[in-house]
């Protein structure tokens, strides 16, 4: 880890709290990244967006907190068994995939991420969308980047861009059907959760965390989980 060169953002106004300011601490475009790499960064409070990696540097602040679960500890609520059995006694169903050539997962998905998008953040900056900005979620050169996808009988509902290492599955975003009786956020993370057990793979990792943020609420729901607060991963149960 010593050696690594990181940028700094200037501050600007947080996306997640209205009264405070945010700033990053970004890898230089030219870092040398591969796979286990990140994977030490994940460790440390560190996600990805794009080629670049970052985590937050933000002044008398540490509101944002990796979240990670460890597959094989990780106890469904009632809740969360319910909608897993409605979701199995559906025609839903989940699998795993990569492409060679990600110009055919860009045709393939920005239909369902424009209707996201319009539906879920038409007020923000991510509007209006483009195939551009849908496509830089997985841009990683140097990363095994996978696609979670949700179908309800043939139709695609649901895509989670995740990102792969050695010993986790990231979740990079989520985006789906809005309006359907089935929760395709909470089924994601419920499949990963599969998907990591299955697989031999230690965590599954949500991203951050912020307490006063409604936004991010349901991630408090998968326990027992991990975060990270003050330099060191602390257990919630």
């Amino acid at each position: 880890m010593s050696g690594l060169k990181l940028g700094v953002s200037q501050q600007q106004p947080c996306n997640y709290l209205p009264d405070r300011q945010e700033r990053l601490l970004f890898t230089l475009p030219d870092e040398p990244l591969d796979a286990e790499f990140y994977q030490q960064l994940l460790t440390l409070n560190f996600r990805r967006s794009g080629e670049q990696i970052y985590t937050t540097y933000c002044e008398g602040c540490q509101q944002c907190q990796s979240v990670r679960l460890e597959a094989t500890a990780v106890q469904f609520n009632s809740n969360q068994r319910r909608l897993w059995s409605k979701a199995k006694r559906s025609s839903w169903r989940y699998q795993l995939t990569e492409f060679s050539d990600k110009e055919n997962c860009t045709e393939k998905y920005y239909a369902l991420y424009k209707f996201y998008i319009d539906s879920k953040h038409a007020d923000s900056s991510m509007s209006p969308t483009s195939p551009e900005q849908m496509s830089y979620l997985w841009q990683a050169s140097w990363l095994k980047v996978q696609f979670l996808e949700q179908y309800i009988g043939e139709e695609l509902v649901a895509v989670t861009v995740v990102d792969r290492t050695p010993d986790a599955l990231s979740a990079v975003y989520t985006f789906y059907q809005t309006g359907h009786s089935l929760a395709f956020g909470t089924l994601a993370i419920l499949a990963l959760i599969e998907l990591a057990k299955t697989e031999n793979i230690r965590f599954v990792y949500l991203g951050y965390y912020i307490q006063h943020c409604q936004k991010m609420s349901y991630k408090a729901n998968f326990l027992p989980q991990q975060r990270f607060i003050a330099g060191e991963w602390l257990s919630f149960r």
